[in-house]
């Protein structure tokens, strides 16, 4: 039957054939098959094909965008993945180095305990800084050891410095008392270091403040105990002023007095604490000046003092009052020490601070603190500015 027709007009009384349907697909004209003449395309006849032609290929380009965009975000939720995992393992790792560095500083500590009891000097092992060393130094030899691309690439350096070279500010409180000969001894050391004596007013009331007498508690305005230099801005003081007092001061702890060790404190330090107090057959408070200190560090650096008896007649052989060496004040040995750790790994540094006290023979961790770098500097520790920070 044929569909090319039209129904009769109502107008004429006749049928009037249609034009014969195109194809979108060919694009020849359906009569061409009569053999009446060639096939022809007839695109120009017919411009809804073009139309459809561009939006099956802007559909195309539509999923080959999203198809894209779907392997990229899958490959990026991958990539973050593994870098995720990655930075995850080197952090658990550099944990476990660095912890395993704390103990070796706590064998070497303990090991100088057994074979020197009663002195502490700066010739010792402990002394002695570990430059930045590829980790793999120290397992060469160990059997089971690896040698992988993780144990090449790591670096640890560190020291271990002695806080007993430094003035403890607990010693200012004993038991939520201000300690009178501790405070005249840290106005010496501001003097010396050029600091406002106003600031010392502000440490020793917020010390006062915050550790109060055994049985009462603290107001509550009191600000929150400090544990370490870089937290006594909670008291008042500013950050140039503690700076400035970092290589000669520590806080330690506030439940006894910390003596001065005389073999490894600083010429400042000692200059502040080598007071004879009013009452001891002086009637005005005196001190060594800090010329006769930096002469006794001279000759110990020398010859390091076994106790405090050699310190005192050095200080006669100087022409100085031996009584400027009080037992209360000055020792020759150390029980209170910081471990510094920094161990590089790839592109992450991590750096660890702790607190160490030693009691006989045992060594016990006080506290630890951790700093991570995420772009370090090669090189390890920079000695040099770390001491003028901590002191010698």
């Amino acid at each position: 039957m044929n569909t090319n027709v039209a129904p009769h007009d109502t107008a004429a009384g006749r049928r009037v054939p249609l034009a014969p349907i195109a194809s979108c697909q060919s694009g020849v004209n359906p009569s061409a098959t009569r053999g009446a003449e060639p096939a022809r395309r007839s695109d120009n006849a017919r411009p809804g094909c073009a139309a459809q032609r561009g939006a099956a290929l802007l559909m195309a380009m539509l999923i080959v965008a999203l198809v894209a965009t779907l392997a990229s975000a899958a490959m990026w939720q991958q990539w973050r993945g593994v870098a995720v995992e990655t930075a995850e393992r080197t952090r658990v790792q550099s944990v476990w180095l660095l912890t395993g560095a704390l103990d070796w500083s706590r064998l070497i500590l303990r090991q100088d305990a057994i074979s020197a009891q009663t002195v502490d000097h700066l010739a010792e092992p402990w002394a002695m800084p570990l430059a930045e060393s590829r980790l793999s130094t120290f397992l060469a030899g160990t059997p089971g050891a690896g040698t992988g691309d993780d144990i090449r690439d790591a670096f640890l350096s560190g020291a271990i410095v002695d806080l007993q070279a430094r003035m403890n500010i607990g010693n200012l409180v004993t038991g939520g008392t201000l300690s009178q000969p501790w405070q005249r001894r840290f106005a010496r050391l501001f003097e010396v270091l050029n600091l406002p004596n106003s600031e010392l007013d502000l440490l020793v009331q917020g010390m006062l403040a915050a550790y109060p007498k055994a049985g009462t508690t603290a107001a509550a305005d009191a600000p929150l105990p400090p544990t370490q230099m870089d937290q006594l801005t909670w008291l008042g003081l500013s950050p140039r002023t503690i700076e400035a007092l970092k290589p000669h001061a520590a806080l330690v702890s506030v439940f006894q007095a910390v003596p001065v060790n005389l073999n490894t404190a600083s010429a400042e330090v000692i200059h502040a604490v080598a007071v004879q107090d009013p009452g001891a057959g002086a009637s005005a408070a005196t001190g060594l000046d800090l010329a006769g200190a930096r002469a006794l560090v001279e000759q110990r650096d020398t010859t390091y003092f076994r106790n405090t008896a050699m310190a005192r007649l050095a200080l006669t052989q100087m022409g100085k009052d031996e009584g400027l060496i009080g037992d209360s004040y000055f020792g020759v040995r150390s029980d209170l020490f910081e471990v510094r750790g920094r161990l590089r790994l790839d592109d992450l540094a991590l750096e660890e601070v702790s607190s160490v006290q030693r009691n006989g023979n045992a060594v016990s961790v006080l506290e630890r603190r951790r700093t991570t770098v995420t772009a370090p500097a090669p090189g390890g520790l920079d000695y040099g500015s770390m001491q003028s920070r901590l002191g010698p």
